[in-house]
């Protein structure tokens, strides 16, 4: 009630005080996060063979053609080798025919070795084009000490997951892709990530499930990719791991 005078009376302001108080303290004991809490540091290296389990070209190119394209170079099956920090090495046969990805840090190479073809790029300054270790749910201390800022949104109030927004970083790099991503906050891999365009659209969701523990680290072993209409457009499993084994980096060179 307010007073004549235009005081209200003290029952409703100690009432207001308290609200105030009890905001406050829900605040203060809401938690936040950094990347520290749910990158695997232990992470140096692994191999693995990726298996295409589903392909629906039509819905992968509801994504982009490009990342049509992407997929169906993994074929029916990649071997793959991947070590800290930023190296890449895919060997896929594609209609008998094998073909070579290597990326080392900011510079890439396509290879076909039968037909003596090859073309190398340097995309340090393009981030949207490189393969990292997140595209196969995990997460580095790498990743966001030099390619990514990492902002904490909110905790999933159904599966407990840590929900972060992954942008390149400014002013080094000018590319505006951002990307969700839901942690399992125990095993700190990527559960599910949303990829967001420059222009701000969603293009793709990727639910990474059936996790596995070897040698200090969390991995999953399966990805799902939906697009926009959530239908699933393709599938891959990941067998054959091993982790922290002891990669070469000379596997990498070129």
């Amino acid at each position: 009630m307010i007073l004549s005078d235009g005081r209200r009376k003290p029952s409703e302001v100690n009432k207001m005080i308290g609200g105030l108080m009890l905001a406050t303290m829900v605040l203060s004991t809401n938690p936040t996060y950094t990347w520290h809490d749910v990158v695997q540091p232990s992470f140096q290296d692994s191999t693995f063979v990726g298996k295409v389990l589903t392909a629906n070209s039509g819905e992968l190119r509801k994504i982009s053609s490009d990342f049509a394209a992407s997929y169906r170079f993994l074929g029916t099956q990649v071997q793959a080798q991947v070590k800290e920090p930023f190296m890449m090495r895919l060997d896929a046969t594609i209609e008998d025919t094998h073909v070579q990805f290597i990326e080392n840090g900011g510079r890439r190479l396509f290879k076909i070795p039968r037909s003596h073809l090859s073309k190398s790029e340097d995309v340090s300054d393009a981030p949207g084009k490189r393969q990292t270790v997140l595209d196969f749910g995990l997460l580095t201390p790498s990743l966001f000490e030099s390619l990514y800022d990492g902002v904490f949104i909110r905790t999933d109030r159904e599966t407990g997951a840590l929900i972060f927004d992954l942008t390149y970083k400014r002013p080094t790099f000018h590319d505006t892709t951002r990307q969700r991503i839901w942690v399992d906050p125990q095993k700190k891999f990527v559960a599910k990530r949303v990829w967001f365009a420059q222009d701000g659209h969603e293009m793709a969701t990727f639910l990474y499930t059936n996790p596995q523990f070897q040698n200090g680290v969390w991995y999953p072993t399966r990805a799902i990719v939906k697009n926009i209409d959530d239908a699933v457009a393709g599938i891959t499993e990941y067998t054959s791991v091993r982790v922290n084994s002891g990669v070469s980096a000379e596997a990498f060179q070129f």
